[in-house]
């Protein structure tokens, strides 16, 4: 079969165009451009790129159009395939369609850790020998990719609650056709599409209802929102936790964790399910909050793919994680320099947290990025200047994004304030394009070998990865 993505460049699309190529079918693509690495990538995989948006990339006439959430209603390719009468989907349908229909589907949702849950559900199956399919939203680092088509009868998908197209205002999670599923977390974001908390909070009651009711799904505990989520759904419900959580009045996890202190890198834990001591284990990751998402995938396999518990144990102290997620780049001039996605923030206080419990000694130096739609905004204005506590410094660059009027726009300079009469200490930027470079000064001028620089930011952020270590190398102790 002939598929033509239209915006192929993305990151899902373009993962998705791989698990096309690897299914045998002639996959091309269109885009505005084709950066590194998914425009490299494309390449390797073997799709045939075109630039633009022109309707005479869909001469010849593809079996199956897929157009991504990239495109506009206006977008002339999308518009010719679909006025000239073409076969078209979304990206989630088509997924749906050709791939999670004749597999059990496992799907990761919530708003925090469901990239990195993803990828661990995947290595543990594979390591367990269940070469499962998946897909996720980041390069998983066991397999140094960010898909792979198994000949097992598990496909894991990160559920990505976004919507799906401009013809199909509907979560993409809810095509993914879930027969397993973990939720994470729900706290309101992408307020771009949710300008409410009711109106996210009800496409998570979307996804509950659609686990089929012979299914499993694997609940957060701790969090009220997932609690009462879980009840909507018709599928059998494993609660998990760690043993320490405050939990809702009436709940009791199957499945608990009690974190021992960290010990050579690794996050010891004791498991119990029902009540019943299951062993003592190690996990790579950093942090609590990896602690719960370990419990989750863990629960999960157990519960509706029957995997041991010590084989998944074994597989767990091998799993490396997901790229830009705690993901230690460089040290430079004896200085730790972490690149990781989080800017939520209860994913930046979970971060900073766990690595400042990972490494106690120096100091903790956060540089934020806030990028994201509902970073620039001031829908969690009071929420941020908390979330830095664990870190000696905070370091935050202007709003990302310039089209936020500036009555919805992020204040930082308020954040600053808050956070400067906590007791902590923060800086802020100019606005423009030597705020990187001044960052990078700062920070070459304040850190020390054993420190530890935490960069947060869903976006590239201007370099500053590399910026930092090689200002960090020429700064002398």
């Amino acid at each position: 079969m002939h598929v033509h993505l239209i915006g192929v460049a993305g990151t899902g699309m373009g993962a998705f165009a791989g698990l096309l190529k690897a299914a045998g079918h002639r996959v091309t693509g269109s885009d505005t451009a084709f950066y590194p690495p998914m425009g490299d990538a494309l390449k390797a995989y073997g799709v045939e790129t075109m630039t633009g948006w022109n309707p005479a990339h869909l001469d010849p006439r593809p079996d199956l159009v897929v157009v991504g959430n990239v495109c506009r209603k206006d977008n002339p390719e999308a518009r010719a395939a679909i006025d000239g009468g073409m076969n078209y989907r979304s990206f989630p349908k088509a997924l749906g369609e050709l791939f999670l229909a004749q597999r059990r589907s496992l799907v990761v949702a919530g708003t925090h850790g469901k990239t990195t849950t993803t990828a661990l559900v995947a290595w543990l199956l594979e390591a367990c020998g269940h070469d499962p399919s998946f897909l996720v939203g980041g390069l998983a680092r066991n397999f140094d990719a960010s898909y792979q088509l198994g000949k097992g009868g598990a496909f894991v998908v990160e559920g990505d609650e976004y919507d799906s197209a401009f013809f199909e205002k509907t979560p993409k999670f809810w095509a993914y056709r879930p027969w397993g599923a973990i939720v994470t977390s729900l706290e309101h974001d992408h307020v771009d599409i949710y300008p409410t908390a009711d109106s996210y909070r009800d496409a998570f009651i979307g996804f509950a209802s659609r686990i089929a009711p012979e299914g499993v799904l694997v609940a957060h505990a701790r969090d009220p929102e997932v609690v009462a989520i879980a009840k909507r759904s018709s599928a059998r419900t494993v609660l998990y936790s760690l043993s320490h959580d405050a939990l809702p009045d009436g709940v009791t996890p199957t499945w608990t964790a009690a974190p021992i202190a960290p010990s050579g890198g690794a996050q010891p834990f004791e498991l119990f399910i029902g009540g019943s001591f299951a062993g003592r284990f190690f996990s790579p990751l950093m942090g609590e909050h990896n602690l719960r998402n370990v419990v989750a995938a863990m629960a999960l396999l157990a519960e509706g793919m029957s995997l041991p518990i010590p084989a998944m144990a074994k597989a767990l102290r091998d799993f490396k994680g997901v790229k830009r997620r705690q993901e230690l780049v460089a040290t430079a001039g004896g200085v730790r320099i972490y690149d990781d996605f989080a800017h939520h923030p209860t994913a930046v206080d979970q971060t900073l947290r766990a690595m400042r419990g990972h490494h106690p000694d120096g100091k903790l130096i956060a540089v934020f990025e806030p990028r994201s739609a509902t970073a620039c905004r001031r829908t969690h204005q009071h929420e941020y200047p908390a979330a830095f506590a664990a870190a000696d410094l905070a370091l935050i660059a202007p709003v990302g994004r310039t089209d936020i009027p500036a009555e919805d726009r992020l204040d930082i300079p308020a954040i600053v304030a808050d956070i400067t009469a906590r007791g902590g200490r923060a800086e802020t930027f100019t606005p423009g394009p030597a705020s990187v470079d001044e960052i990078v000064a700062r920070v070459a001028a304040v850190a020390r070998p054993g420190d530890t620089v935490a960069v947060l930011s869903n976006g590239a952020f201007g370099g500053i990865h590399g910026k930092l270590s090689a200002a960090l190398e020429r700064t002398p102790p």
